[in-house]
């Protein structure tokens, strides 16, 4: 009996020898979210945009730059994943509408050119819009902005509603993404409040301040996928740099 008490005592020992060893060795820590934003840029290229179009390519390529770009005191590359998608539209002959960039990130983006799309047809915003929401619901980013630039209003949709497309975008804030409506020297945002945009959330667009108007809009995107922003908003300083009260002036509006 002796013998056996001795047995379980060392065994009851040794179990707790390893519960302790076992308690010694952490746990590996999670890793850190490096956070990341997925851009979804909608082009208008219908053929108002002609005189405008170079500059229009320019600032997209500036966005995609600047968006994946670390700001002073960052790492660049280390804090935030970061990709873009561009998807330019028209009506001609049926809607068209060609991703020229899918989830590109900006150490592989090659700038868009005028040898890849030139300006064209009429513009069916609605379905447009309807289309850039649906491709972001396929990919499904925590975070993601979609960026409308047009220069005209909706005129030949025939897939979507006014109703359809605001309900598309109301999907999208649902999932907590930011939408902006930038008029690329244009000052009428009819559509985008009938499709649910706010104020703040519009703004126009000068020719000659397009791309420090998308670099500066590219920064609050980064801004927004680091969590350092809940929302994007235009403030007057954005609206300076846009020349918005000239496009207005311009515009007679």
């Amino acid at each position: 009996m002796k013998k056996l008490i001795t047995t379980l005592a060392a065994g009851a020992a040794a179990i707790s020898l390893m519960g302790q060893a076992s308690a010694k060795i952490p746990a590996p820590e999670p890793e850190d979210d490096p956070g990341a934003v997925h851009s979804y840029i909608l082009l208008d290229r219908t053929g108002s945009m002609s005189s405008i179009w170079d500059e229009a390519l320019t600032s997209v390529n500036a966005y995609a730059a600047s968006v994946g770009e670390a700001d002073e005191g960052e790492i660049e590359g280390d804090d935030i994943k970061t990709d873009v998608t561009l998807a330019i539209f028209d009506y001609q002959d049926g809607m068209q509408f060609d991703v020229l960039r899918d989830k590109v990130t900006a150490e592989n983006w090659t700038n868009v050119t005028n040898d890849e799309a030139n300006p064209r047809g009429m513009t069916p915003l609605f379905d447009a819009i309807g289309r850039i929401v649906s491709r972001a619901e396929a990919d499904n980013p925590e975070k993601a902005v979609i960026v409308i630039m047009t220069d005209g209003l909706e005129n030949s949709s025939r897939e979507l509603t006014r109703d359809g497309a605001k309900a598309a975008l109301d999907r999208a804030e649902a999932k907590g993404w930011e939408v902006v409506f930038l008029g690329a020297e244009f000052a009428r945002f009819d559509d985008a409040e009938a499709v649910g945009v706010s104020a703040s959330k519009t703004m126009a667009v000068g020719q000659g301040s397009m791309r420090e108007s998308m670099s500066a809009l590219a920064k609050k995107s980064r801004a927004y996928g680091k969590g350092e922003e809940a929302e994007i908003i235009f403030d007057e300083e954005d609206r300076a740099i846009a020349d918005e009260e000239g496009v207005k002036q311009r515009k007679g509006q």
